[in-house]
């Protein structure tokens, strides 16, 4: 099936914000609310088959009202197609998790709200997966500063790891 046919068809079952071809491949920007249904669709669907999720991950625009984009990367085996979904979420809203659909987004996810802070609802275990249970910050928020908060050195003296905090000379500035 040519790529603009496949795109007319997608067009006809869901609701899209947007769906273009770049790079000779899909994207399509879906509302939040719609989608753990497009997952479905997409994995179920006889003209579809995208049954493998390749990726998860987030990217911080914090200068926009709609803070964080989700990025989904989806391959079709049976069709030899990829499919970029995208949807757009504020900082304190959550998003269905898809862990029902794809088993291995469930890592995907608990990297995303490690990193990011996004809440992904009804997700078997969301908890921190590449930082301390105990950080409470998000590193990959573009306002997170770059030396971190705290300065970790080894004591010889003490034969311990001494925490202190780091302190900075100007605060942290953001540009528009």
């Amino acid at each position: 099936m040519l790529l603009n046919n496949y795109i007319k068809m997608l067009k006809n079952c869901m609701p899209f914000e947007e769906i273009f071809l770049t790079k000779n491949e899909i994207v399509a920007i879906v509302p939040l609310k719609y989608i753990k249904n497009f997952m479905i669709f997409l994995k179920n669907h006889e003209n579809c088959k995208f049954n493998l999720l390749i990726d998860i991950c987030a990217v911080d625009y914090p200068e926009r009202k709609k803070r964080f984009e989700i990025v989904y990367q989806l391959l079709s085996i049976s069709y030899n197609q990829r499919l970029r979904i995208k949807t757009y979420i504020s900082e304190n809203i959550v998003i269905n998790s898809i862990s029902d659909i794809f088993i291995n987004s469930v890592w995907y996810e608990r990297e995303v709200w490690d990193m990011f802070g996004v809440f992904f609802f009804q997700h078997p275990d969301l908890r921190r997966i590449l930082t301390d249970y105990g950080f409470d910050k998000y590193p990959l928020r573009k306002d997170f500063p770059v030396t971190g908060f705290d300065d970790l050195i080894y004591s010889d003296f003490k034969k311990t790891i001494i925490k202190s905090k780091l302190e900075y000379s100007q605060e942290f500035k953001f540009k528009l």
